[in-house]
């Protein structure tokens, strides 16, 4: 972990959403800007699948954030006026306790023994940090992906507790294609010979399944659209392929094989399968049966949902349909579709688009 990484222990049993519980488990977060007051000025953000708590550089860890570009000085997150707290979910392997974790009760590392995940969980955790750091209010709660899910499930399980909310290419559930996509990366790795039912060695994981999965995973990150402007059919060189026959002739093949390759290694396969499941298992309607019940039991008095058009894990009807449920309970709602081309990874990659949204969030709703 990065010098700037910094950890909430929960004291005794942390009970689980789908039963089970974890015994003292840990909380990783990163912080940037001053606080003020009980959290007035507070920001607190959920991360998607597979990022760390590291959204930005610091002084203790110069090195790039995922979110570098929107946290700062000067920037939509601005750190002269906010207080930034970024946490790494529960099930994670990047310091919060997950599947990759020892389990204090056994001395062993979790591995399937993990209980079943939800994002409801990994808000808890959310709500652990902000309660360690002495907060007892937000300015508002921010997740992108999977984080806008656990950054929904946070403001229906705490009501009040945070004045606004940013859900960036989220949802409240996941839609058919997204499980079937992501039921089939879990297969890969599963199917993978060196899974062997989780049981692998950590020096010598599934890397083949891990590879496959990502591969699939950067196909619908991205848009059909932008990869024939960027790749086209542009070829690349045959050296080095051995006679092969069906090497990558193809850019894009290339660029599939790097993302893969990069993704390798970085996070555990077990944790990776666990935090899937759980984007799959949430639905805000279990939170009183119905859409509209969920809705009812919040307590926002700012809201800004923000989708992608070319986004097909998230699309946009989703963000409309989240748009408008908020709209009957939050008197201030911000809609904003965006037309990026890079599909659901643009909250990533096209800074230019949403830096002036986000940052206007923050300038209407400056207290």
């Amino acid at each position: 972990m990065s010098t700037s990484t910094r950890y909430a222990k929960v004291t005794g049993r942390f009970p689980m959403h789908r039963g089970g519980f974890l015994e003292s488990p840990t909380v990783a977060y990163e912080t940037w800007g001053t606080l003020r007051g009980k959290g007035e000025n507070a920001i607190l953000l959920f991360t998607g699948l597979s990022p760390s708590a590291h959204a930005a550089s610091s002084p203790d860890n110069p090195a790039a954030g995922w979110w570098e570009e929107m946290i700062g000085s000067g920037l939509p997150l601005d750190t002269d006026r906010y207080f930034v707290i970024c946490v790494n979910s529960i099930g994670s392997c990047f310091g919060s306790t997950g599947p990759a974790s020892i389990d204090p009760l056994t001395g062993e590392r979790y591995r399937l023994g993990f209980p079943v995940l939800s994002l409801e969980d990994v808000a808890e955790g959310g709500y652990q940090v902000a309660r360690h750091l002495g907060l007892e209010t937000l300015h508002t709660t921010i997740g992108c992906s999977m984080g806008g899910m656990s950054a929904l499930a946070f403001c229906v399980r705490h009501p009040g507790f945070s004045a606004g909310l940013i859900s960036v290419s989220s949802a409240t559930r996941a839609l058919p294609f997204s499980i079937a996509v992501r039921s089939l990366q879990r297969e890969m790795i599963r199917q993978d010979p060196k899974w062997k039912a989780g049981n692998y060695d950590p020096a010598d994981p599934p890397i083949a399944g891990q590879r496959l999965a990502r591969k699939l995973g950067m196909i619908t990150y991205r848009s059909a659209k932008e990869w024939e402007q960027r790749f086209g059919r542009e070829r690349v060189s045959s050296e080095g392929y051995d006679g092969d026959p069906f090497h990558g002739d193809f850019s894009v093949e290339s660029y599939l094989e790097m993302h893969a390759n990069r993704f390798t290694g970085q996070f555990d396969p077990n944790c990776y399968l666990y935090l899937s499941r759980a984007s799959d298992l949430f639905d805000f309607a279990e939170h009183g049966g119905s859409l509209e019940s969920g809705f009812s039991k919040l307590k926002l008095a700012r809201a800004q949902v923000i989708g992608v058009e070319t986004d097909i894990l998230f699309p946009m009807h989703q963000q409309k349909q989240l748009a408008d449920g908020l709209s009957t309970v939050v008197t201030e709602v911000q809609y904003v579709p965006l037309a990026c081309i890079r599909g659901h990874d643009s909250f990533l990659v096209d800074m230019d688009a949403f830096r002036p949204v986000i940052g206007g969030y923050f300038d209407t709703f400056a207290h």
